[in-house]
């Protein structure tokens, strides 16, 4: 991987925030579209997205991006902005539709 990506590829990241993404999709699948007609009120925003948001990392995320293309990694960053965009939306989604 190291001749793909280089070194120091934030793999790391990508994996937390790549198994992160399927609980909000699996929550959010359970509730929506007909539960928030059902629970009055809604759950609150922090079980919704505090639990997986602290487990995820977007700041993480974006700090490496950073130094990718500080120490001009160009292609890994957006390598690394690609699958994480990729990776993270697609399991969210698989999240989602699990629950439906």
């Amino acid at each position: 991987m190291t001749r793909v990506f280089g070194p120091r590829f934030p793999f790391g990241t990508l994996l937390v925030n790549g198994s992160g993404a399927p609980a909000i999709g699996v929550y959010m699948g359970a509730l929506a579209p007909d539960a928030a007609a059902v629970l009055h009120p809604p759950p609150p925003l922090g079980l919704t997205f505090g639990v997986p948001g602290a487990y995820t990392t977007f700041s993480s995320f974006s700090l490496e991006t950073r130094y990718l293309t500080h120490d001009e990694r160009y292609r890994a960053a957006a390598a690394y902005v690609g699958l994480s965009v990729a990776l993270c939306v697609g399991a969210a989604g698989l999240g989602w539709h699990a629950t439906g």
